[in-house]
């Protein structure tokens, strides 16, 4: 006598996937930003895993800080296949540390490290880690110090097409005369909004995109 048929296969755990009439698993497109849309996987992981995600380390805040102002002219696609050469140049974006760094350290940067070699932009790092310092001296933390300018809470947005998300705003306007102000250097309003995009201080995910609700705080 013939054996009975296989019983069908278990289905897919869920969240992983759907059965199609071949019973073979497929998975459901994700739509992210247009910006990332297009992008390699660096640029695509770093979209789906960081960027409008709330930082609240002062470390990750000051790199995030610094890899905008590196920015400054560039692509973001350029920074970030660089940012393990940012991480090892400026000794894991320690705020101390980076503050006690000596002229002839910043100088081999200059010759011998995988960053932006512009002069202007290797030593203001140093210069904003020591600014840094007297913002948390002053404010107990730089996340205390940066996140009030939002009060402490993330602004979401509504955006339904990327034409919509403005490049700077009243608000960054405000930081970037501010931190200026303080001594901050590369801390234009541009890369101060970007910044605040990065870190989570609004929430510029398109309502379309599948992180808009999963970047922890947008409203449901």
């Amino acid at each position: 006598m013939p054996g009975l048929p296989p019983p069908p296969p278990d289905p897919l755990p869920r969240g992983e996937g759907e059965y199609c009439c071949c019973r073979r698993p497929f998975r459901m497109a994700l739509i992210r930003c247009a910006w990332a849309e297009g992008g390699d996987a660096a640029m695509q992981a770093y979209h789906d895993n960081e960027w409008g995600v709330p930082h609240h380390d002062d470390c990750a805040l000051f790199e995030l800080l610094t890899l905008e102002g590196a920015q400054a002219g560039l692509s973001w696609r350029t920074i970030l296949a660089r940012r393990a050469a940012y991480r090892e140049a400026y000794h894991g974006f320690d705020i101390p540390r980076i503050a006690a760094m000596r002229d002839p350290s910043l100088e081999r940067l200059l010759t011998s490290s995988g960053i932006i070699r512009n002069r202007l932009k290797v030593y203001s790092v140093r210069d904003n880690a020591r600014v840094a310092l007297q913002v948390i001296k002053e404010h107990g933390s730089l996340d205390a110090y940066l996140w009030s300018f939002v009060d402490g809470e993330p602004q979401v947005n509504g955006w339904t097409q990327m034409g919509q998300v403005p490049a700077k705003t009243a608000l960054s306007d405000r930081m970037s005369k501010t931190l200026s102000k303080r001594g901050f250097r590369f801390v234009g309003s541009t890369i101060c909004y970007a910044f605040m995009q990065a870190t989570g201080m609004v929430n510029d995910h398109l309502v379309t995109c599948f992180r808009y609700k999963e970047s922890g705080h947008a409203e449901h």
